[in-house]
């Protein structure tokens, strides 16, 4: 990151420190981690990272280091439980996190605590890095970043019991319309359209009225009792340097196609420069993650909680479709949405992608 140091936008603050770097998961050498049954050499792995001597401490749980060893470890975004001190007393010093940039030295992330979602483990670093020849790679630190998506999304999968509905929509109309929108867009001084509508504008806005009209599936599983929302705010899946993140457009289902993508736009260009406030990204009832500006024709996306959905959007394109018995072209764009079975079921699944279908190739019901 160059210049003045910027907060990393986490996707999950609750769980990650000011940084980003995820914490609350280490565990005392030898204690008990509830974890899948595996074998072979994964298991044996796990043994092996479980009994490794636990870092260096002052008695206050504060690792020795120097504070060139902590500024160098911040800046490479490692953490400095995972690094080993060669210094006295196993003191952490520069030479130590230069070492671990390149690997040398570097231990496994801590195990989960106990009560925490069950976590299969996998072979170390030391052995997958013995499967090919030094000075093939190189390692490039984890930031705070990518250890939160992979934390978050790998319990996702783990916990979450998904399952996966997938439509076909003749974008035709909705095509039609968004020219026709798009060429009457009031100009600004300098004759430039004050908006120009995407698709995926009408992906947010028909994902957020079919939630209101199914609102069973508007609602967040807790162990306590189910959360019914009342309104829908979507989150949109943008890509951006080391990860990605949902910025949310509130209330969709009470905004103009013009609003949405005006905000969308905006949140793209933030998120990108790591702009984004908290509130901007935290929370949301649902997701849309849209690939098909990359030509991906259907894809499954992993449910991000507390959201109970999210929508995968591939690309429209010219496919041969029956109609009265004569084959004719269509656009046609798929559409998944993965579901948590714990708070929404298939037929009420097939409710609400069956409704999102029925908006988004009749435009017009969108904007009564």
């Amino acid at each position: 990151m160059e210049g003045k140091e910027k907060k990393l936008p986490d996707l999950f603050p609750k769980e990650t420190t000011r940084r980003g770097f995820l914490r609350g998961t280490a565990v005392a050498a030898g204690s008990a981690v509830a974890m899948a049954t595996v074998g072979g050499l994964a298991a044996k792995a796990a043994h092996a990272q479980a009994a490794a001597p636990a870092p260096q401490t002052n008695g206050h749980a504060r690792i020795f280091s120097s504070p060139l060893a902590r500024r160098l470890a911040k800046e490479a975004g490692i953490e400095l439980t995972r690094i080993n001190g060669s210094g006295p007393h196993g003191r952490i010093v520069a030479r130590d996190v230069e070492e671990a940039k390149s690997g040398k030295g570097l231990k496994a992330p801590a195990a989960a605590p106990a009560g925490a979602p069950s976590i299969a483990p996998s072979i170390s670093d030391k052995q997958i890095l013995a499967l090919f020849e030094p000075g093939s790679y190189e390692i490039v630190p984890h930031d705070g970043m990518r250890r939160t998506i992979a934390q978050r999304l790998t319990a996702s999968v783990q916990t979450v019991p998904h399952f996966y509905l997938t439509m076909d929509c003749d974008i035709g109309k909705l095509l039609e319309a968004r020219e026709q929108i798009n060429a009457s867009a009031p100009k600004d001084k300098e004759n430039k359209p004050l908006y120009k509508l995407s698709v995926n504008d009408f992906v947010i806005k028909a994902m957020a009225i079919a939630l209101q009209r199914i609102p069973d599936c508007n609602v967040s599983w807790t162990e306590s009792g189910m959360l019914k929302h009342k309104h829908s705010d979507i989150g949109v899946a943008v890509a951006m340097p080391g990860g990605l993140i949902t910025p949310i457009i509130r209330k969709a289902e009470t905004k103009s196609l013009s609003t949405i993508s005006s905000e969308m736009k905006d949140f793209a260009a933030r998120a990108r420069a790591r702009k984004l406030k908290p509130e901007e990204y935290q929370g949301g009832t649902t997701a849309v993650s849209n690939l098909g500006m990359y030509g991906i024709k259907d894809f499954t996306a992993v449910i991000n909680p507390p959201h109970a959905t999210i929508l995968a959007v591939g690309a429209g394109e010219e496919r041969p479709v029956v109609r009265g018995g004569k084959i004719e072209p269509a656009h046609i764009m798929s559409v998944t949405l993965s579901c948590d079975h714990r708070a929404v079921d298939g037929a009420l699944g097939a409710e609400l992608i069956g409704e999102f279908k029925r908006l988004i190739e009749n435009p017009v019901m969108m904007m009564v």
